[in-house]
């Protein structure tokens, strides 16, 4: 049990830091980017033929990578209005049910990424525009962001696990020392938790 915990800690900081120390910046440099773009444009009549297309790329890497933070910090968009009347062990137990459909498209996701990565890394594939950068990397992050979804997906199934098996203590274990996680087995009070165990 012990590496378990150790593992999902591990998959849960690693998204963590992603997010927090890399996909974070990647906003920060896309908006200097387009303020350089149109102070290039606008004010020196000199546009570039670069900007515009490495903002997109930075794009394209910021939404593929940012998966699983995401997931620990429950960020994906979900349909809830009868799911959060559900105490804590139901929500898990449906949370369960459902997860063969994460894991299906995943799998779909991970081999059709892949394919394409494989594809574009081997012809060493570029944008065909006026500045034509290489864009292989770009599609090598595709299999690495579904990877670091799943895992992540991997952990919170074994979270659920935990909770519905009335184990909430080692859920909050698999992600401890990540401040800021939302996912709600961890920041479910004392109070509510045993309300929910009773229900």
């Amino acid at each position: 049990m012990g590496f378990i915990l150790s593992l999902s800690r591990f998959i849960t900081r690693l998204n963590s830091l992603l997010g927090v120390w890399i996909l974070s910046y990647l906003v920060v440099a896309m908006l200097v980017l387009l303020l350089f773009e149109i102070i290039s444009r606008y004010a020196f009549s000199a546009p570039t033929v670069w900007a515009s297309e490495l903002t997109q790329l930075l794009f394209g890497a910021y939404i593929i990578l940012s998966g699983g933070f995401l997931l620990v910090r429950n960020g994906h968009i979900n349909v809830d209005i009868l799911y959060n009347r559900f105490a804590v062990r139901k929500k898990a137990l449906l949370n369960i049910v459902t997860s063969f459909l994460f894991f299906a498209f995943m799998a779909v996701m991970l081999k059709e990424g892949w394919a394409m990565a494989e594809d574009s890394f081997s012809m060493r594939e570029t944008s065909y525009s006026a500045w034509n950068p290489a864009i292989w990397p770009l599609k090598l992050a595709i299999p690495l962001g579904i990877m670091l979804l799943l895992l992540q997906g991997i952990v919170r199934l074994m979270g659920d696990v935990c909770v519905l098996l009335g184990r909430p203590e080692l859920a909050r274990q698999m992600v401890a020392g990540n401040e800021g996680t939302v996912v709600e087995f961890v920041a479910e009070p004392a109070d509510v938790r045993e309300k929910n165990d009773v229900a």
